[in-house]
């Protein structure tokens, strides 16, 4: 298989999602399991994390190891801008210090001197796509009944380039500790209803932070298994997405059939040619 050694996993979200919080909760749960903790490729610039893409590396071993990638928040009243972000982070590959800006952000005052894309930083294919949600926004929006909250997100769910593997994205719902028990329950039962997912493992309800300020880590060890068992499976489904190695004889096959085509085409050429020469020659005569 074609095994690259890094896979590249990315966080996507609308805004306010708590993808960046989720990061700071990876830092103190992977280090705990006995991994090498994230090694932070930023200069430490506190907007990168809002207006450029920012890798975060984690090693599993001297040869291999994963790299998350924090991204922007998607604006759900301009969801179409958005998700061509995205299927270009999907399909060209992501950086690191890559600018996320919008067209909104020429005419203010967020364009940041410095940004542009770094090509000292290497260029990676992603592998697997994390959606995170805010499950507090989420329960504000069914309570209320005003859903454009969430066809957003689902728009996003469906995402075709996201969705480019047999399974359905990962979704990891974040800020429920804001919310009350009973709600926190339903809000991801609706949620997963609305997705068209098993709300048992479909979803991960992880809160990075409970109502006195602290970790859930070191209150809540379910939390940290949860996000444990979110990145585990990511790291599962990338590996399915490799694809097999080519040998000698694909690559006979390949040429052989390229070489085909070019004499199909060629012959077809001459007929299209010769139909049109014989057709004017027949009209001449007929004059």
């Amino acid at each position: 298989m074609e095994i690259a050694p890094v896979i590249t996993i990315v966080l996507v979200g609308l805004s306010a999602s708590g993808k960046s919080s989720l990061v700071n909760y990876m830092y103190s749960v992977l280090g705990r399991s006995g991994l090498i903790p994230f090694a932070q490729t930023s200069s430490g610039n506190s907007h990168y994390t809002t207006m450029f893409l920012e890798e975060h590396n984690v090693l599993r071993s001297m040869r291999s190891g994963f790299c998350v990638y924090d991204t922007r928040g998607l604006d759900s009243n301009d969801m179409i801008e958005g998700l061509d972000e995205v299927s270009t982070w999907m399909t060209r590959g992501v950086r690191h210090n890559q600018p996320c800006l919008r067209h909104g952000d020429y005419n203010s005052n967020k364009v940041i001197n410095g940004g542009g894309t770094n090509t000292r930083y290497t260029k990676r294919k992603v592998d697997c796509a994390i959606i995170v949600a805010n499950l507090s926004e989420i329960n504000k929006a069914f309570s209320s009944g005003d859903l454009k909250h969430v066809v957003a997100l689902k728009s996003l769910f469906n995402n075709p380039s996201i969705r480019k593997s047999n399974e359905n994205p990962l979704l990891i719902l974040t800020h429920g500790d804001t919310i009350t028990a009973e709600e926190r329950i339903n809000s991801r039962l609706k949620i997963c209803e609305f997705l068209g997912i098993p709300e048992t493992t479909g979803a991960y309800d992880v809160a990075c932070l409970t109502e006195q300020g602290i970790l859930p880590e070191e209150s809540d060890p379910v939390t940290a298994f949860a996000l444990t068992e979110a990145v585990y499976r990511s790291l599962m489904q990338s590996d399915r997405n490799h694809q097999p190695k080519k040998k000698l004889k694909d690559w006979i096959v390949l040429f052989v059939t390229w070489v085909m085509c070019c004499i199909g085409a060629f012959f077809a050429i001459l007929a299209n040619f010769f139909t049109r020469f014989s057709q004017h020659h027949n009209n001449k005569l007929k004059y």
